[in-house]
């Protein structure tokens, strides 16, 4: 598997005209960078209750779907990272009101030793019923989009290129 190539002038890339420059990474790398998926997708992007998440999640597999039958496997695949960030998102705010895990931000500190205590820092639990079924109904999708056999075909041919 290639690595998510942060390198790119993200700004100045159409990933439409040049799906070759596309790197899936892992998990939802890029998600908010990918331009125009990006702009088409994150305005439904949302999971505050359920309602919200079960209209947001039906929306955003609707375009992975759509993105599919124009055989447009970036547009295909940064809609799953959508819905797979709804379910981290909505899981992380099920399990920390705050939406923080950690007491401080291991991204601001300096040294790797410092990152890796924070770390293990972890706010404690406060379970959120809500949210997690935001959470699960976003994962219901994720999980849909992730196996789908034409998704999964278009993943193969892209990484052959």
């Amino acid at each position: 598997m290639k690595q998510f190539d942060y390198s790119l002038d993200f700004r100045a890339i159409d990933f439409r005209e040049h799906p070759e420059l596309y790197r899936v990474g892992k998990g939802e790398q890029g998600v908010l960078l990918v331009e125009p998926y990006k702009g088409e997708i994150l305005p439904f992007w949302r999971f505050k209750t359920p309602e919200i998440a079960r209209e947001s999640s039906s929306k955003i597999y609707s375009l992975f779907l759509d993105y599919l039958e124009k055989e447009d496997f970036v547009g295909a695949d940064m809609a799953r990272k959508f819905l797979q960030m709804g379910y981290t998102r909505s899981r992380r705010y099920a399990n920390h009101k705050s939406g923080r895990k950690y007491r401080q931000n291991p991204q601001k500190l300096e040294s790797v030793e410092e990152q890796t205590a924070t770390r293990k820092d972890i706010l404690p639990l406060a379970e959120d019923p809500v949210k997690a079924e935001s959470a699960a109904i976003f994962k219901e999708k994720w999980m849909l989009a992730k196996t789908h056999e034409k998704y999964l075909k278009l993943l193969a041919k892209h990484r052959k290129m």
